[in-house]
């Protein structure tokens, strides 16, 4: 992959692998929109370049790294509990929104809802800032979309539930941080 990167700076480089990288062991991003977030990456960061070599190799080098280190996670990891924990509040009637692009996406998916108890929601950047630095933020707002405040029956159930499950969190500013490692097993 070097050679195909050495048109372009060592800066520029090492953000697109980054940038293929997080969008690969999100886990969420599937082969399409992986290859779509790249292709205009590369296009703006590194016009020179010819997508449709180097984004493939961008997304195998990617993938080749995430197999590799796959191979020595735990039977469970922490992304397999925070799954278990968003299906139990689903099933409390909490409308959970993953990956999402902003929080007006969220807020209509909790309109739609029927009788939800609430919303919890992460974006795309959250999910990637979890890969990168182990901590993952939700979102959490009751059904008319206020965010939750300390000692709120709400935020105690699901912080208690993500205890748990081993998922250390805290509420800070307006969200809870869970610290956790991603490893999510993916197929791309």
């Amino acid at each position: 992959m070097t050679d195909n990167l050495q048109a372009v700076d060592e800066r520029t480089a090492r953000e697109l692998r980054g940038l293929a990288r997080v969008l690969v062991r999100s886990g969420y991003a599937d082969h399409a929109a992986i290859t779509a977030a790249l292709t205009e990456a590369v296009h703006e960061d590194a016009p020179s370049m010819d997508t449709t070599t180097l984004v493939p190799l961008l997304i195998g080098e990617a993938v080749m790294d995430l197999n590799a280190e796959a191979a020595g996670w735990p039977d469970s990891t922490d992304a397999d509990r925070l799954d278990a924990v968003l299906a139990e509040l689903e099933e409390l009637g909490v409308v959970v929104v993953r990956y999402t692009s902003d929080h007006h996406e969220a807020r209509q998916v909790l309109e739609a809802a029927t009788g939800p108890q609430g919303l919890l929601f992460f974006t795309d950047t959250d999910v990637w800032h979890a890969v990168d630095f182990g901590m993952l933020e939700l979102k959490l707002w009751h059904p008319d979309t206020a965010n939750v405040a300390p000692g709120e029956p709400l935020l105690e159930d699901v912080l208690e539930l993500l205890r748990r499950n081993e998922l250390p969190a805290v509420f800070d500013e307006g969200r809870i941080e869970v610290t956790l490692d991603w490893q999510r097993r993916v197929t791309i």
